[in-house]
Order: structure tokens, then sequence, then C-alpha cells
């Protein structure tokens, strides 16, 4: 779920940038009222991309921080389990790092 929220806001911003990039390229080549509507729009797309950005990265941070009190209850809860899964976790990285 989570990368699945974070795919969709990156091609979000992708997209916003984009936008905004045709929208300055446009504006170049105008002068006047219409060149000013197309730099507006620009402005306005990066900074909702902007906004969707950092929205993303709030949602990372909260997220993070609700795994790692997650994880902080399980190990304290469990002590001799997680030092069996940290053993194995390690044992394991050591036969694949020792097989290269």
């Amino acid at each position: 779920m989570l990368e699945n929220n974070i795919s969709t806001v990156n091609n979000d911003v992708k997209t916003l940038v984009k936008d905004a990039q045709a929208l300055f390229t446009a504006a170049t080549a105008l002068t006047g009222e219409k060149a000013e509507e197309l730099r507006g729009r620009g402005m306005r797309a990066l900074d909702t991309a902007l906004a969707k950005a950092q929205d993303a990265q709030v949602k990372a941070v909260e997220t993070g921080k609700q795994v790692a009190a997650t994880t902080d209850v399980y190990v304290k809860e469990n002590p001799w389990r997680s030092i069996a899964v940290a053993a194995g976790v390690g044992l394991l990285v050591g036969v694949i790092l020792g097989r290269k």
C-alpha cells in the first residue's frame, strides 16, 4: 500500500513538473498577458508538485515512526525471538556474501 502511494505521488509530481516545463517553454515564445498567464499556470503546477512531494514526505516519516514503534514494542515483548531472528538474518547475509 505504501509503495503504491509513493509510486502514485511520484508519477503525479513528474507529470506536474513536465506540464510546468511545457508551460514555461510556451511562455518564452509569447509576450504580454498570454505569457504571464502561462507563467502563472506553470508556477501553480510547480507549487502543486512541491505540496504533493511534501505531503508524501510527511506520510513517509509518519509511517517510519509507526514501524519503528511497532518494532520496538515487539523487541521488548520478545527479546529472545528478536535475537534469534537477527542472528538468522546475519547468518543468511554471511552465507550469501561468502559465496561471492
